[in-house]
């Protein structure tokens, strides 16, 4: 598959995720924060794809690393993994795929270690000089390596904490003419999050969570030019209520709100700046103004909330149904879609997780996205 790189460079982090729009012909015009390395926000797991990308407040398996580290602290096993793939964007390419690895330990003081591999495969390109003739072809990649900790600070409250190192490589072993391999360089850094989760013991069937993620808390990146990105630094708060009908059915409903913690773009009006020029805030300052820097106040603050919304029907804790809906406002990419899924258990060890996407509006990349997740979770009399 051959692409040309002027448009890979301008949406590699953008239409790559599906959420540019054109409004009235300009590019850009609803304000859309445009931070890069979106791919560390996308939901590497079945489970919670089904469940409309739901996923901080539901029970715990490995994937909590990518969700709400803190979840890990309630796990009653002794050892975890999870292992996902996704290709991406297929109704556009064909070789462009996300794959997840994740897993976890406790020890004998309760105390629990993870670790987690995101890797983004955006497939061949071709490079273009501006004249039209070819400069080579490459193949981009980015990737996340972290590791993580949880632990209880009561038996109702726990915290956890991921700490990754990320890489982009946009032109990956490209070896063409055109002096690109100079002028575009890897961009890395290293984040953080910081997760707590809640969950009081409660008597009678409806059991309800409570989670919050502060994701990807870093430093902006750079491709070796002087302009410096923001990565998408993301607040995540939920919650999650299960009841169990008897002992074999469960049902369970979750709703996730996020916002990227990155500033607004600024609007212009009669040549005019109305905002705050992005260019001009640091990392840290981002995330504190971007509760309140959009030019409309807060009910544009309010647009660039996103809402998951899921279902989840257990039957003897081996087979579920999975369905949910994301919603993005308009204005501010206007990403709309349902989602199904399925999941099988064998001897409550091991699983196998599907989710599909339907857009509810025609012309999405996102179309018919499907998911495929293995877990396994191991007691510790199996160790």
């Amino acid at each position: 598959m051959k692409r040309v790189l002027t448009l890979l460079l301008v949406t590699i982090g953008f239409t790559s995720y599906a959420q540019t729009t054109l409004v009235s012909g300009q590019i850009n015009a609803g304000r859309i924060p445009t931070p890069t390395l979106l791919f560390l926000n996308v939901a590497p797991d079945a489970r919670s794809a089904a469940m409309g990308d739901a996923g901080v407040a539901l029970s715990v398996d490995a994937n909590a690393i990518h969700w709400n580290t803190a979840k890990l602290a309630t796990t009653e096993k002794k050892m975890g993994f999870s292992l996902s793939y996704t290709p991406w964007l297929r109704n556009l390419v064909n070789d462009m795929a996300l794959y997840n690895v994740a897993g976890y330990t406790v020890t004998k003081k309760n105390l629990v270690f993870g670790f987690s591999v995101d890797y983004f495969d955006q497939g061949m390109f071709q490079a273009t000089l501006d004249n039209g003739t070819s400069a080579g072809n490459f193949n981009s990649k980015e990737f996340a390596i972290g590791i993580s900790h949880a632990r209880k600070l009561s038996p109702a409250l726990s915290l956890g904490m991921n700490l990754k190192y990320i890489n982009s490589n946009l032109l990956g072993s490209y070896q063409g003419s055109g002096g690109l391999s100079n002028s575009l360089k890897p961009a890395e850094t290293v984040a953080a999050d910081i997760s707590v989760f809640y969950a009081k013991p409660t008597v009678g069937p409806w059991k309800y969570s409570y989670g919050l993620t502060l994701s990807n808390i870093s430093g902006k990146v750079t491709y070796g030019g002087t302009e410096k990105n923001f990565i998408p630094t993301n607040l995540r708060i939920g919650m999650a209520a299960t009841h169990e009908i008897d002992d074999l059915n469960k049902l369970t409903f979750t709703v996730d709100f996020n916002k990227l913690m990155v500033p607004t773009p600024p609007a212009y009006v009669n040549g005019k700046m109305v905002g705050t020029d992005p260019a001009t805030v640091s990392a840290i300052g981002g995330i504190f103004g971007s509760l309140g820097d959009a030019p409309d106040g807060i009910s544009e603050e309010i647009k660039e909330v996103t809402t998951s919304v899921g279902a989840e029907y257990l039957f003897n804790n081996a087979f579920a149904l999975r369905t949910g809906y994301f919603h993005e406002s308009e204005m501010k990419g206007n990403r709309k879609y349902f989602t199904f899924g399925l999941g099988f258990k064998m001897d409550q060890k091991y699983g196998l997780d599907f989710a599909y996407l339907v857009p509810s509006g025609q012309g999405s990349p996102l179309a018919n996205t499907l998911r495929l997740t293995l877990i396994a979770g191991i007691n510790q009399s199996e160790r």
